[in-house]
């Protein structure tokens, strides 16, 4: 029995770094590419560029007559945190109502986001795109903002599924203290979900802080762009400047990740009432 759980710890962990391999070469690839001195991707010997310098991450600051980076990275940053603090506040209250209300069409509006939710985004972009000409909302930040936000709550059912595990008797003890639903909601509810709001708060910022689809659709001015489309349109002589690009893009995620993630473990019960 110890040889063979010897073999199935090795063998667990030789797939495991196998894996990690294989996830690890594209970013180690692409770190080392932004470091090319020449910029272009037909200078790469093989995998690897043949000379490494800092051009790439200076040009992309510094060089902003045909690409302006740092003005794309601020849209990019407007649209990621205004559509993150209004998609989370919807995506919370849809949660938070389903879980903890009892109402006639519940269970049809369930199924019917589900099923919704199963048809990929970009089959409304057509849609999507004659809805903002019609409004005027072509060649506008706040568009992206309000269809980011607005289509945030169809994923509502994770934090669903947190309101459903916060034990009852807490809401029920308030009600008969005479508790208003939205005293309850606002002094109890949200305290013990600081991780799911957390998370909400995360999902909301990645998804338009990366997406490409809908800013290529919709923003026409390059001075609007944002990084994703920025960079999309650089061409082979710019790739170093695209290497930089993507990894910088990638910092504030792994920062607030590290920043957050202390509220991510905090338990759901932390000052609830025990059953």
């Amino acid at each position: 029995m110890k040889w063979k759980r010897f073999a199935d710890f090795i063998l667990t962990h030789a797939v495991l770094i196998v894996v990690c391999l294989i996830f690890f070469f594209p970013i180690l690839w692409l770190v080392l590419a932004s470091f090319s001195r020449t910029g272009s991707i037909y200078d790469l010997s093989g995998f690897f560029p043949k000379a490494f310098s800092l051009s790439g991450y200076q040009t992309l600051f510094t060089d902003t007559q045909m690409y302006d980076y740092p003005n794309w990275l601020k849209n990019t940053l407007f649209v990621a945190v205004l559509s993150s603090l209004l998609g989370t506040i919807l995506v919370i209250l849809t949660a938070y109502t389903i879980s903890r209300f009892q109402f006639r069409t519940r269970k049809v509006l369930m199924k019917s986001t589900l099923v919704l939710s199963m048809f990929p985004s970009f089959m409304g972009m057509t849609a999507v795109y004659l809805l903002m000409v019609n409004f005027g909302l072509i060649n506008q930040l706040w568009s992206l903002v309000l269809i980011y936000a607005s289509g945030a709550p169809m994923g509502y059912l994770v934090q669903k599924g947190y309101f459903d595990s916060i034990s009852s008797s807490v809401f029920e003890a308030a009600r008969l203290d005479g508790a208003s639903n939205f005293t309850i909601f606002r002094k109890i509810a949200l305290p013990l979900s600081k991780p799911i709001i957390v998370y909400t708060a995360l999902t909301q910022f990645a998804w338009p802080w990366s997406d490409f689809i809908l800013p290529n659709l919709l923003l026409k001015n390059k001075d609007l762009w944002t990084v994703a489309v920025g960079l999309m349109h650089l061409d082979e002589t710019q790739f170093t400047r695209f290497a930089a690009g993507s990894i910088f893009i990638a910092v504030p995620i792994v920062i607030l990740y590290f920043c957050l993630s202390g509220f991510l473990v905090t338990g759901v019960t932390a000052g609830a009432a025990k059953e």
